[in-house]
């Protein structure tokens, strides 16, 4: 009998933002998965159990939507350096992967990198691509955000 074939791919996005924002308003800030939905267009929202940035270890959900399809994401915080990297596995029925923050003070405010790793057997043509736009969507939108609240 022969062996059925999964088709899965682990795939990463990575793209970064200079923020004119303190290191530590930006990591208090984007370790706050319940505000997400405030910048990420693909978070609906989060809970946490909790008010404040995530300490390693802290698990919580995220439902999130995915072109146009809702899914829930349940979530554990795995690396937690403050102010300097969050990172935070995750799995569901669709998808898996991690989110990686890495920042780095620099010139008077934030040098912001975000790494999306993650794998799904959903066959869907257009969805990486979707994710890079989305990505950058919600960089642009935290970069703003965070940079006319710090004001």
């Amino acid at each position: 009998m022969p062996a059925i074939e999964q088709s899965v791919r682990l795939e990463r996005i990575s793209q970064e933002r200079f923020i004119l924002a303190p290191v530590e308003t930006v990591y208090d800030y984007v370790t706050q998965p319940d505000r997400w939905h405030e910048w990420h267009p693909s978070s609906l929202s989060a809970d946490t159990g909790t008010r404040g940035s995530l300490p390693a270890g802290a698990r919580f959900t995220e439902v999130i939507d995915l072109l146009g399809i809702r899914f829930p994401l349940s979530y554990r915080v795995q690396v937690a350096r403050c102010p300097n990297e969050f990172k935070t596995v995750f799995t569901s029925l669709a998808l898996d992967g991690c989110i990686h923050y890495v920042l780095h003070a620099q010139q008077g405010g934030t040098l912001f990198k975000r790494v999306l790793t993650y794998e799904t057997e959903l066959q869907l043509a257009t969805l990486h691509e979707r994710m890079i736009e989305l990505s950058a969507i919600a960089l642009d939108r935290l970069k703003h955000r965070l940079e006319n609240f710090s004001r």
